[in-house]
């Protein structure tokens, strides 16, 4: 089996995806793995292998020359049957999506627990966290749909004259951007000016907290206010609309 690891290696193809296309544990594979005959391989998963490699024999291995168009193959065959074998799993939790929406959706969820479970590390999970984040503010902010565009573009997934969205914000915002990515590459600013430029990130953000949170103890001390005038001591869903009414009048008499 060395052979059989070493072009799996040259590949680039992970235990993790491999367990998936057969429809095994990865400590199943593993096992399969350390034995030395693939003829004592269950019949269906040597098979699935074999297919995966386009060999009809593992003693065909030594023939198989690994160029860029036999690994696009491979990956390609690779990708369809962990994708059939993937949505299995996943396609029963999204009734009510289209086909394009459920395909989509399962590529995302098994993107994301393969690469989780490749990679327990500290970097990766605050990573695909940061993500989370950014998935969540997506409705809030639109130069966060900009910038997926920006890599989508620069990665060479989508033509670079494609606008989804807001054509002449998307295309100043996609130029700004190649403008800071050449000097962040090309080291075309000092590194004291780019010190002065994150001192004031970190100020504009520091600011907003304390704007946000100057109006939610607003808020708050207009709450009470509204309860007080009201005669409850809570809010629940036989009042709310009455106490929200009343937080409006009194912030109208600031006005």
């Amino acid at each position: 089996m060395k052979d059989l690891n070493n072009v799996l290696t040259e590949l680039g193809i992970s235990k993790v995806r491999l367990a998936k296309y057969l429809g095994v544990s990865r400590q199943m594979l593993y096992n399969y793995l350390a034995i030395e005959d693939l003829n004592n391989w269950p019949k269906e998963k040597a098979a699935k292998l074999l297919s995966l490699l386009n060999i009809e024999e593992i003693k065909e291995l030594n023939d198989i020359k690994i160029t860029g168009d036999y690994i696009m193959d491979v990956e390609n065959r690779l990708n369809e049957g962990v994708k059939d074998s993937s949505n299995k799993e996943v396609l029963a939790d999204l009734k009510g999506f289209n086909k394009k929406e459920q395909e989509l959706l399962s590529d995302i969820i098994n993107l994301l627990k393969e690469k989780l479970s490749q990679d327990k590390t500290k970097e990766t999970y605050t990573t695909y966290l940061y993500l989370f984040h950014f998935l969540q503010s997506m409705e809030t902010t639109d130069e966060i749909k900009y910038i997926l565009a920006y890599m989508t573009k620069s990665l060479g997934f989508t033509d670079p004259l494609e606008f989804a969205f807001n054509k002449d914000r998307q295309m100043i915002f996609e130029s700004l951007i190649f403008s800071a990515m050449t000097l962040y590459n090309n080291g075309g600013a000092s590194k004291s000016k780019l010190g002065e430029a994150h001192k004031r990130f970190v100020q504009s953000i520091e600011q907003k907290k304390e704007e946000k949170l100057s109006r939610t103890q607003e808020l708050n001390t207009v709450k009470i206010q509204a309860l007080k005038e009201l005669g409850y001591t809570e809010i629940n869903e036989d009042n709310a609309k009455d106490v929200f009414d009343k937080m409006a009048e009194i912030q109208s008499r600031k006005v």
